[in-house]
């Protein structure tokens, strides 16, 4: 068996695995990763499906193993290059898919399973058995095939008095380590953080409190795919006589979801529509919205900055975040934090009070299940570096072959063979970036650019020329943009940059690259040395 992590393996998010056996390939989720500061104008980061792409008809299936974003946000992207690729997965999750596919017009193969079933999709036999995240009906998955037994966990955690009763199945993991996991691919997220993670049921009576404690309108922030939360805001909400209205076209098309399938419980006369929420005085209003991530264009981040077109925050209102910090993303939420508190809002969020429990297992959790799988070899997965070197000491410790722990990055090739797994190679796996209706048509060039543009400003310089007499009949003329320095201080460097210009115009070979690059070498030593900056500075030559 070959193993192949396209995703989620140096960073948290766009988790993808793939698992070759006898030609057949076996993908394990296709999510997304959310961009940071450094990449502008990015929508969203897929998996790199090179590795894949020549070989899409050897695919037999896509499994799922739950219904958030770093697990399914890439599958419309997966299926433009094969729509009848099977999606394989719990009802909930399956359901979530289907409606995102619907965005893109794409109509999928669906294959709903649950718990303890097993289904064979060419050599590969797949048993399915709940685990405990911060979604419903989220699965794990064992593998079983000629080549060794794959136990792959996705995201989990081991709530024992979880909201829905559905826990963990540790007996499942029991059973599967008596019968021989050769390779155990483990959910890393929380690697690091000691002890045990705390019982949803914990954050019921912290809202309550909240709610109670609460004068004005009250908006919640979560992911659009927690549904145990807003569950929980909506019992809250009934509790204290306030409406709930859901903010946010993800929120509303999930939650709905959730509603219909039997994952959440409306209390009567507690839902109503956004757009009736202003008509009922504050201290009766609840907004479950979008954006506990700082996102700019979600509806919280909307609110906070007054462009919102229904909503605005007034001093007196709480504002709940009922989520974890996704890595990389602490500035862009504190600086939602600062606004709202600007504004005169009260914000509750993880650092002041428990309204939000981790997702994923912590390293007691998670070597609880090492000693009951008792896996031959280790492969983390889902997190950063230091996530994934920090599982790989829990298994250490309880007397695994360090030799047998694989530790790896998106792209590293493992290779199991009766029963060792080894390092075997690597294949090109880069970022590939959705941009606008663009996908994978801008680089680390184009984003080293952007960088440039936003932080160092725009330089231009053009001119005119005759080059069959070798004359300048316009310009050189400079400006700029995004700079403090006035356009006037270039009066100074605007006689070189002629000179320079002149020279190339006299060359004998003159073409209009090679003058509008003296032109570009000239301004831009200046500017580096008079100004200290390093701006895009693109030069125009035009031939009369």
């Amino acid at each position: 068996m070959r193993v192949v992590p396209l995703g989620g393996l140096g960073e948290v998010g766009r988790n993808m695995t793939v698992f070759e056996v006898n030609g057949k390939l076996l993908i394990v989720d296709c999510g997304v990763l959310f961009p940071e500061e450094t990449q502008p104008g990015v929508d969203l980061i897929l998996p790199d499906f090179d590795y894949i792409i020549d070989r899409i008809d050897d695919v037999v299936a896509c499994v799922l193993t739950h219904g958030h974003e770093d697990h399914i946000g890439g599958v419309p992207y997966l299926l433009r290059l094969r729509e009848d690729i099977p999606l394989v997965g719990s009802e909930l999750t399956l359901a979530f898919v289907e409606a995102k596919l619907k965005e893109h017009r794409i109509t999928p193969v669906l294959r709903e399973v649950k718990e303890h079933e097993e289904v064979s999709y060419g050599p590969f036999d797949l048993e399915f058995v709940a685990v405990n995240h911060s979604i419903p009906d989220a699965m794990a998955c064992m593998i079983r095939t000629i080549a060794g037994n794959v136990l792959i966990t996705g995201d989990f955690k081991m709530d024992s008095l979880p909201i829905d009763g559905r826990i963990t199945d540790l007996r499942s993991f029991a059973r599967f380590g008596e019968e021989g996991v050769d390779l155990f691919c483990v959910d890393s997220t929380n690697a690091e953080v000691p002890g045990m993670v705390a019982h949803e049921r914990e954050i019921g009576p912290v809202l309550d409190r909240v709610f109670g404690e609460s004068e004005g309108q009250i908006v919640v922030a979560s992911f659009s795919s927690h549904v145990h939360r807003v569950q929980q805001v909506l019992d809250a909400a009934a509790l204290h006589g306030r409406k709930v209205a859901l903010i946010g076209r993800s929120m509303v098309r999930n939650m709905t979801i959730a509603s219909e399938l039997g994952f959440l419980t409306i209390p009567d006369n507690v839902l109503i529509d956004a757009r009736d929420i202003g008509d009922l005085p504050m201290d009766r209003r609840v907004l479950m919205a979008t954006g506990s991530q700082g996102e700019p264009m979600a509806a919280l981040s909307r609110m906070a900055h007054g462009e919102h077109r229904s909503i605005t925050i007034e001093p007196g209102d709480t504002v709940i975040f009922a989520s974890s910090l996704i890595p990389g993303n602490e500035n862009s939420v504190f600086r939602v934090i600062n606004q709202l508190m600007r504004l005169g809002a009260r914000v509750v969020h993880q650092a002041n009070a428990r309204v939000h429990v981790s997702g994923h297992a912590t390293s007691e959790e998670l070597l609880h299940v090492y000693n009951i799988v008792q896996p031959e070899n280790v492969m983390p997965i889902h997190g950063e570096i230091r996530h994934l070197v920090a599982n790989g000491a829990l298994a250490v410790k309880t007397g695994i072959d360090p030799s047998n722990v694989m530790l790896c990055e998106d792209g590293v090739v493992v290779d199991l063979d009766e029963g060792q797994a080894r390092i075997a190679g690597q294949v090109p796996c880069g970022y590939v970036y959705v941009d606008g209706a663009s996908v994978g048509e801008i680089d680390e060039t184009e984003l080293k650019d952007r960088r440039i543009l936003a932080e160092e400003g725009f330089v231009s310089v053009y001119a005119v020329v005759e080059r069959s007499t070798g004359t300048i009949l316009a310009g050189p003329h400079i400006q700029a943009r995004g700079m403090a320095e006035d356009d006037s201080v270039f009066d100074e460097i605007l006689p070189d940059v002629t000179d320079a210009l002149n020279q190339a115009l006299r060359s004998g070979n003159a073409d209009t690259h090679s003058m509008q690059q003296a032109m570009r070498r000239t301004l831009g030593r200046w500017v580096a040395r008079r100004l200290r900056r390093r701006p895009m500075i693109v030069p125009v030559v035009i031939e009369a």
